[in-house]
This record gives C-alpha cells, structure tokens and sequence, in this order.
C-alpha cells in the first residue's frame, strides 16, 4: 500500500511540475452552441412549476414558477420577474415541466414530457396556459421572430385568457383610440407584432366589441438609455428595453384571475403584465 502511495505522489509531482513549466499552453474548451430559452405560467388554478431540462445538467432550469411568473410593479409599471431568457445549449433537447412542492409526490408529479429543437442564437418562449383542473391545459413552445424595428418600436399582446379581447396601445398623455389595434385576439393566443414612434405606451383592453376597460390603462416597460459616468460614446453595453428606447420589442401578457380555492397564485381580477422580447442596439461605435 505504500510503495503505491508513494508512486502515486510522484506521479502528481511529475504532473504538476510539467503543467507549471509550459506557461504558454493554451487548453481549449468547447464553444457551446446556445439558444435563449424562457418560461411563462398562465396556469390560473394550480401549483408554481419547475422547468427542467433532464438530456445534460446545465444552469437552465426555471424553477418554483407561479401563475403570472411573479408579477412587481415599479414605477407604474407591471412586469413577471420570472420571465427571463436563459442559456440553453442548442440542438434536440429533453425536457420536463413537474409541478412545484414541499413532498417527494408533487415534486415528481410530470405534467409535460417532450423534446424540443433550438437553433443556436435564436430565442424561445414555452407558455403553459389553460385550466388544469378541466382538461385544458396546453404548452406552447414558439421560437421568436422579431423584425428590427429600427428607430421605432415592436408591440403586441398575448391573451392567455379564454375569451377574445380588443387592445389599444397609445402614447401615455392621450387617450385610448376608437379603432383597436389589434381587434378581437382570440384566447389563447398572440398577436402580430406592430411598431410605433419610441413613447411611454399604454394599453387599454377590453372584451372584444366592448368599449368596457377589463382593468384600468396599464402602462407598458418603459426603458432607458445606456448611461456611465465615462459617456456614452464608446459604451459597449445595451440600455435598458422599453417603449421609449428605439430597437426595442415589448410583449403584454393579458392573464385571467386565478381560481378560487386552488393553489395558484392569488390575483382576484383579469390583469396584466409586461416583458421585454428585444433589446435596443448598443450606442453607435461599440
């Protein structure tokens, strides 16, 4: 037993001498292929949930994600604090939404079990939505395709609830037009995106044909520029997205109140919340 000890420490010795007298090797590590991948949870009558990717162990998973993905307001404005794209590496992969809990028997309960292609340097949105307790309970995994805008901004609207809904958007300051912008979006589904001049924006909603707000005016993601105390102008880094930020794409997410009685999160009224689904462009000459 010692003479192996004592190879095996001279092994080390020798491995690690060799390693410190060639200071200039460069030991490659993989390029990793990603895509961005997010969750949302528009369950409205059961528990948060856990996105796990299960084919390789990576920093992907999105987990304890309730009905709404945790909705803040901050400044006026509503935004899922849960949403948020992550690093997946790309190619066919496996994954498994299982319900959220405090017991080996909820924590193991598999709602979805399927696979899914990201291309790398594309984006991804997975949205569970519809009743569990009925039946009607769907993912949808989409990849996101999103024109640049330019000096303007992308909108639009996901309907998660189960009935059609009219959408205003207008500058902050004026009033909701007569005309929607998008007219009688069905549930469960989301619009086209469309542009407008960088403004604070609001949305008005309401059940399709019905001149009836569902709740009051809601001010979508507002954003700001890159800024540092050294300028602007060699500054290599996005501003924040929002409607007053030119480059930017922004996504409201109308949601049903949740069920009375069941484990989801507990929002009394159909309400709404924002997320950003592109970034401005980073200061001219970075």
């Amino acid at each position: 037993m010692r003479r192996h000890l004592q190879l095996s420490m001279l092994c080390l010795a020798v491995g690690l001498a060799s390693a410190c007298s060639d200071p200039e090797t460069i030991v490659k590590t993989e390029n990793i292929p990603t895509a961005g991948f997010r969750f949302i949870n528009a369950v409205p009558d059961t528990n948060a949930m856990d996105l796990r990717f299960i084919d390789i162990v990576e920093n992907s998973a999105h987990y304890q994600i309730g009905f709404r993905d945790n909705p803040v307001t901050t400044g006026g404005v509503t935004g899922s604090s849960q949403i948020e794209y992550k690093n997946t590496r790309a190619g066919s992969r496996h994954f498994r939404i299982f319900l959220n809990g405090t017991t080996a028997a909820v924590a193991s309960t598999v709602l979805i079990d399927t696979t899914v292609t990201l291309e790398a340097g594309k984006i991804y949105t997975a949205l569970m939505q519809g009743p569990a307790r009925s039946g009607g309970m769907k993912l949808v995994v989409y990849k996101e395709v999103i024109a640049d805008p330019a000096a303007n901004v992308a909108l639009r609207v996901i309907n998660t609830t189960p009935n059609a809904i009219d959408v205003r958007t207008y500058p902050s300051g004026g009033s909701a037009p007569v005309a929607p912008t998008w007219a009688s979006v069905p549930a469960y589904s989301r619009s086209s995106f469309v542009t407008a001049a960088p403004a604070q924006m609001k949305y008005n909603i309401t059940a399709a044909g019905s001149g009836t707000a569902l709740f009051t005016d809601a001010l979508a993601l507002i954003g700001a520029p890159a800024t540092s105390s050294a300028g602007t102008s060699t500054l290599d880094i996005e501003g924040l997205p929002g409607t007053t930020q030119a480059g930017s794409a922004v996504t409201a997410i109308v949601f049903p109140p949740s069920v009375a009685g069941s484990n989801a999160a507990s929002f009394t009224t159909t309400g709404i919340s924002f997320m950003w689904d592109r970034r401005p462009p980073r200061p001219a000459g970075t």
